[in-house]
């Protein structure tokens, strides 16, 4: 197999292999506190900083962040 082809396809595999097991490890837990919130945190931060990028802030009102958003409502369920 050329060896660019063999390069993409492992890390198709990998970038594959990551995305499946946190989707498999989160199913479990639904909207529960979990060990796995410190990366939704960090991938939610990182949507918001490219939205900021591309877009410009936001300058409606008070801005709540969703992550604290989430776990105000995950406490709030399950106290």
């Amino acid at each position: 197999m050329n060896p660019n082809t063999d390069k993409l396809v492992r890390r198709t595999t990998m970038v594959a292999t990551a995305t499946a097991s946190y989707f498999l490890l989160t199913a479990d837990y639904g909207p529960e506190p979990n060990a796995l919130d410190p990366i939704k945190n960090a991938i939610l931060s990182a949507e918001r900083s490219v939205k900021e990028f591309v877009f410009g802030p936001k300058n409606k009102g008070p801005q709540e962040n969703d992550a604290t958003k989430v776990a105000a409502n995950a406490a709030e369920k399950h106290p």
